[in-house]
């Protein structure tokens, strides 16, 4: 897709006073947030194709809010800018709610919000989740890191639910336990990136358990109790994934489909850094073109045929 001149990514689009001092009408607005999400990401794009046509703005929306919060937190040169600019983005979402949103993500946002009642909570933990990682670099224990997790994943797909008609504490629980396995799968395969951003997502509990000093890990170094550690931390994120997939027998098939995708995807990434001997440093493990269709044709396999598929 050719975007518009004004169709800008996040940290363009702040430093442009032409695309953002304009007015933006509510079809462009929704023009943007596609734009925004079928050109940044490819298995987003994959995932709503298999929802309800109805469904794909709502889905392009929610998708622009959590790329502007995502970019603010990461992509504005340092932290200081970056608590500044998601600041600022919390009081648009305010706004929004107080029906005064000009931004264009919140213009079309509003759209959704209003038509299938999504409350602010998850909105505000997402933006709490980016400040927390301007000043946050390290987790002493299990527990704080799940915390994070609960405002940095778990919102998202709450809000999924929500989209998809559901508000019930049992699919979400289940959601929840989701969302966390695939931001601890994230952060198990990103170590290494991380840690150009200054930061180390493995508990400092568990790296202390192993006998792994975080020089190791600052160091890059993939030793015997770094190696070790991390194959504990895959093993918890495994657990997590096995908790939540009962929620795929929970919601209509075509939901069904995203949720173990994504399940899928995320238990293999373990499986591909548990094949590295948990040597994440080396090489990123990373799932391929081909991977990623037999992970689709098989979960769509088992989707047709639920008995067949055991």
């Amino acid at each position: 897709m050719t975007a518009p001149a004004a169709f800008l990514p996040p940290r363009e689009f702040i430093r442009s006073g032409q695309a953002a001092g304009r007015a933006w009408p509510a079809a462009e607005c929704r023009a943007y947030t596609r734009w925004l999400a079928t050109t940044h990401y490819e298995n987003f794009h994959v995932a709503t194709l298999l929802l309800p046509r109805r469904l794909h703005q709502d889905f392009f929306n929610v998708y622009a809010f959590c790329r502007w919060a995502d970019d603010l937190g990461d992509e504005m040169g340092s932290p200081a800018e970056s608590l500044r600019l998601l600041a600022w983005w919390r009081g648009e979402l305010d706004a929004m709610f107080l029906g005064e949103a000009t931004h264009p993500v919140f213009v079309a946002l509003r759209e959704t919000v209003a038509s299938h009642g999504l409350p602010p909570g998850p909105f505000q933990d997402l933006i709490r989740a980016f400040v927390q990682d301007q000043e946050v670099c390290r987790y002493a224990t299990w527990d704080e890191l799940a915390a994070y997790c609960s405002w940095s994943a778990n919102p998202v797909g709450r809000l999924v639910l929500r989209l998809c008609g559901y508000a019930d504490d049992e699919r979400e629980r289940l959601s929840d336990a989701t969302c966390t396995a695939l931001q601890l799968a994230n952060f198990w395969q990103d170590v290494a990136a991380d840690l150009e951003k200054g930061r180390i997502y493995l508990p400092l509990e568990l790296l202390s358990k192993h006998n792994c000093p975080e020089a190791d890990v600052l160091g890059r170094r993939a030793t015997r109790a770094f190696r070790s550690a991390l194959e504990e931390a895959v093993e918890v994120a495994r657990r997590y994934f096995h908790q939540g997939l009962p929620l795929a027998r929970l919601v209509h098939r075509r939901l069904a489909v995203d949720i173990e995708l994504f399940s899928r995807g995320g238990l293999l990434v373990l499986d591909k850094i548990a094949r590295q001997e948990y040597d994440v440093f080396s090489a990123r493990p990373v799932i391929s073109r081909s991977e990623r269709a037999w992970l689709l044709l098989a979960t769509l396999a088992r989707a047709a045929f639920p008995k067949a598929a055991g």
